[in-house]
């Protein structure tokens, strides 16, 4: 009855979803030339031969698929790649390989997936998203394209929803042919769900390439930087830019020449962040290329540069973690050679924080006042700050496996089989 009623309420639902886009491109969450994409409409030509399509909701998960796409193109099949954010469409022209064809998702409402998959005729369906879309799983499924959830994981959250509505949770579950699991946990939680066959490979953002850096980028910064206290605080939400400069005035008083480094989650937000720090002396990064002696906070307000922070600074402060939760994926810090100090809330990360910190690669505060203490005594003691880093390295070795797990588990399709 659930999925019926999410059908008729779907299928009714064109001319609203169609002012929420037109609304969405105004602000700038969509591209207005390209809305007819978010109904369906290609805006190319599909091409010939074996093609699969994946589909990555946002940024963060494209990135973990990178590496995976290149595979897939090496081993040649072309690539559909559908996205649902106008940063993620930025990012995969920079950085994922030629040829690979970027899509705006359409949105579930029946007609407008049929005409999508009419347009494409995928011969393999891979999804890399966590939100579980009633209608395109179910015409996948009717379709007899195989649908497999790769680097699949359900939160703490969407599991508890969809574990109210039970019967409907397996109706969707059913077209999968194949879950490819994060971790034990996510494995159980989508078996309870309904799917068939679910194996752990791991997670593919534990198996990243590092992130790009500008050489001569780099340099001019360490140049900059040179015998200077710092810490970085990666990827962080509104209210943490607060915490932030709290936290650089108490840190000021036993290191009086500190630099705080500061990234926000969305560039667009790096203006107002600095601003609001009032009685500091701040630069962004739009602005100015280069850190004076007299700069206490320099604010990375632009898109791509994470790496060369990463890659500068070995104090890490990972966002969405105090002031809104979830967190943000500290596995590339990790990989780059980064102390890892994160929030309370890591429940988007509950299973590698847990093993960051156990493997002693990472410390995890309550609080503000926690963050500031704990960056102070790192900040006091390199050596200290150093076996953080070995031991983030060392984790991250051990987990270089997930992309060969995942086209291991993939191959009775690939090489031209069927996955049973």
């Amino acid at each position: 009855m659930l999925r019926l009623l999410y059908r008729t309420l779907t299928d009714l639902s064109a001319l609203p979803l169609a002012g929420w886009l037109r609304i969405r491109a105004r602000r700038g969450k969509e591209i207005p030339e390209r809305l007819a994409e978010r109904r369906g409409v290609a805006s190319v030509p599909r091409p010939t031969g074996r093609l699969v399509w994946i589909h990555a909701a946002s940024m963060g998960e494209s990135l973990s698929i990178l590496p995976l796409v290149a595979e897939l193109g090496r081993i040649g099949w072309r690539v559909l790649l559908t996205t649902g954010t106008v940063t993620s469409a930025a990012l995969i022209a920079e950085r994922f390989p030629p040829g690979v064809l970027h899509q705006f998702a359409p949105l579930d409402r029946m007609g407008w997936i049929r005409r999508f998959l009419d347009h494409w005729s995928p011969n393999l369906a891979l999804r890399a998203d966590s939100e579980l879309w009633p209608n395109t799983l179910a015409e996948i499924g009717r379709r007899r394209i195989p649908l497999v959830q790769v680097n699949a994981r359900i939160s703490d959250r969407a599991f508890r929803g969809w574990q109210r509505w039970p019967s409907f949770a397996r109706s969707v579950a059913s077209p999968m042919t194949l879950v490819l699991a994060q971790s034990g946990e996510d494995r159980e939680r989508f078996a309870a769900l309904g799917a068939k066959d679910v194996r752990v490979t791991g997670n593919l953002k534990l198996a990243p390439d590092p992130l790009p850096v500008d050489s001569t980028a780099a340099a001019q910064l360490r140049q900059d930087t040179t015998d200077r206290p710092m810490w970085l605080a990666a990827s962080i939400h509104p209210g943490e830019d607060a915490i932030a400069a709290a936290v650089h005035r108490g840190l000021k008083a036993r290191f009086p020449d500190v630099l705080t480094l500061i990234v926000p989650r969305h560039a667009d937000k790096g203006r107002a962040m600095a601003e609001a720090m009032t009685g500091l002396r701040w630069n962004l990064r739009s602005e100015n290329k280069t850190i004076a002696r007299d700069v206490e906070v320099y604010v990375a307000d632009t898109m791509g540069e994470l790496g060369l922070f990463y890659g500068l600074c070995d104090l890490v402060f990972m966002g969405k973690s105090l002031a809104v939760g979830g967190g943000q994926n500290p596995a590339e810090p990790a990989l780059i050679g980064c102390a890892l100090v994160l929030g309370p809330d890591m429940s988007n990360f509950r299973a590698l924080t847990r093993d960051l910190v156990e493997a002693g690669a990472a410390v995890q505060v309550a609080d503000a006042k926690g963050l500031q203490a704990t960056l102070e005594g790192l900040l006091l003691d390199p050596k200290k700050r150093g076996a953080h880093v070995t031991a983030g390295r060392a984790y991250m070795a051990r987990h270089a496996d997930a992309l060969k797990n995942t086209m291991d588990a993939l191959s009775p399709y690939l090489a031209g089989g069927q996955i049973q």
